[in-house]
């Protein structure tokens, strides 16, 4: 019997098109010299049945993947549930025959071989190429395990509008019922509590009254911010970010607790497969000149180096930032960190590049260049931060994912605040230890909890989750914002607002 649905098929993420995303369709099934590989055949089923996909195993009230044993029971042969259940190893009763097995024989192995393996076609929806079965199986396993990590999230909280359609389609729990966004800390908790779930934040935009409010109602919080490889432009310019962390524990820039980042930098073991993918995209992000904003620029055009001098980069940072809050150890602003650094090497050539939300003027934390100057040779605007760690010989940092980006370029880093790749012996660490930390790591260990474990990232083109690979392959080709007006109406405010201040 033909079937006209594939057994393995992309969810209906949010924001999609069925026909643009689809893994999968069903096609004539060829001639029948085309045998199938029986040994192939069973490989692919135990992948299958491994990363328990297939059907609608997005659902949670309907996931065949987790049904009990009594919904198995009089089935019609094209349910999918006779395909899952011969997966599962389940007794089946079959009380109709169809396309995966009949009364008599029961589930049929060869006819479920014969749907995978020579009835479907499938592609990479990002690119639109031909793709193995088996490489269809490894991208729905990705997606199942990001929408099980989103189950329970019920609000999101602090989430500006202009970046909601994004935010959907990372936190989306495989279900018609999205996670609300909610204005108020009281009102997040309350209907999170009454949604049975947890609320999802947004720390620089929430109230500080939100921890307190979600204990009181019982309800789980968890930080939600930008990733480390975000988009192509600020955001402060309100282009929308293509990767976020979800944090169940802390957040990555508040050295005073645990995060789940920290977690995974202090015990996770990393295969050789995630480190050979590690070191694959360190390679790829430092050739293609990616970091976490990636804005458009011409090619850099920086000062002539001074011979016989190192030259050393100190960063700039927004000063009510909240890693500046949380992780600057002290340290009073970007003129006390240029001092700080000026002290540490005395003899260097010093640039200092402020930060560019703060040039643009949507953001604190401006110091005058004459000021700037008392402790560095230069100020240096303009070019991307990557064309700029390529060019210097260190880098000084408060806690700017700078030093992370200049790690990965193999510069030497001194960090003056805390920031989360500080204390693993990569860094040459200014500010007080902090105990939990002190494991030392390899340069490809933190990338692969740091780039490959921790965020999640989305294909700006598809909206579909999607790997770390694939958002750099997007951001180093010639991807043009969604909502041009709007970008321009926000670069003609920070004009203004640098202008008031």
């Amino acid at each position: 019997m033909r079937r006209t649905l594939p057994f393995l098929r992309t969810p209906p993420f949010p924001g999609t098109e069925p026909r643009v995303v689809a893994i999968s369709e069903v096609v004539d099934a060829g001639t029948e010299a085309d045998r199938i590989d029986i040994d192939r055949a069973a490989r692919l089923f135990a992948l299958i049945a491994d990363a328990q996909i297939g059907g609608a195993f997005w659902n949670e009230d309907e996931d065949p993947w987790r049904l009990p044993v009594e919904r198995f029971v009089a089935l019609d042969g094209d349910d999918e549930r006779v395909a899952v259940g011969l997966l599962r190893g389940l007794p089946l009763s079959i009380a109709r025959a169809g396309a995966f097995g009949d009364p008599a024989g029961g589930p049929d192995r060869a006819a479920l071989a014969e749907h995978l393996l020579r009835r479907c076609r499938y592609r990479d929806p990002f690119t639109d190429a031909t793709i193995p079965a088996e490489a269809a199986v490894a991208l729905l396993a990705q997606w199942r395990a990001g929408i099980a990590a989103n189950r329970g999230i019920v609000v999101a909280t602090g989430i500006a509008w202009w970046k909601r359609r994004e935010m959907r389609a990372m936190l989306w729990p495989g279900t018609a019922a999205l996670p609300r966004f909610v204005r108020g800390d009281r009102a997040a908790a309350r209907q999170a509590r009454r949604r049975g779930g947890a609320v999802a934040a947004w720390p620089s935009r929430v109230g500080r009254g939100l921890a307190a409010a979600t204990r009181a109602a019982a309800v789980p919080l968890i930080r939600v911010e930008d990733g480390f490889i975000r988009s192509v432009g600020l955001g402060s310019g309100l282009h929308p970010p293509y990767s976020i962390i979800v944090d169940r524990t802390g957040i990555h820039y508040d050295p005073a607790g645990r995060s789940d980042l920290e977690t995974l930098l202090a015990t996770a073991d990393f295969s050789p497969d995630l480190l050979a993918r590690a070191r694959a995209l360190r390679e790829a992000v430092v050739a293609r000149g990616i970091s976490k904003y990636n804005e458009a620029s011409r090619p850099p055009s920086f000062p002539p180096r001074r011979p016989g001098r190192r030259l050393v980069l100190v960063t700039g940072q927004v000063s009510d930032d909240l890693s500046v809050l949380r992780g600057g150890a002290g340290v009073a602003g970007n003129l006390d960190l240029l001092a700080r650094a000026r002290a540490v090497e005395p003899e260097a050539d010093l640039w200092f590049r402020p930060h560019p939300d703060v040039d643009a003027g949507h953001r604190r934390g401006a110091i005058a260049d004459a000021e700037a100057l008392r402790h560095a040779d230069r100020v240096i605007r303009g070019g991307s931060m990557a064309a700029l760690l390529d060019h210097v010989d260190g880098v000084h940092v408060l806690t700017s994912l700078a030093g992370f980006e200049a790690l990965l370029r193999g510069r030497d880093v001194t960090t003056h605040g805390q920031p989360f790749y500080a204390g693993w012996g990569l860094t040459r660490d200014l500010a007080p230890p902090l105990a939990r930390r002190g494991r030392p790591l390899t340069l490809d260990q933190l990338i692969c909890a740091t780039l490959l474990l921790y965020p999640r990232y989305l294909d700006p083109v598809t909206l579909l989750p999607c790997s770390a690979e694939q958002l750099v392959t997007r951001v180093s080709g010639a991807l043009r914002p969604r909502r041009p007006w709007l970008l321009r109406a926000r670069a003609v405010q920070g004009r203004l607002l640098r202008l008031l201040r």
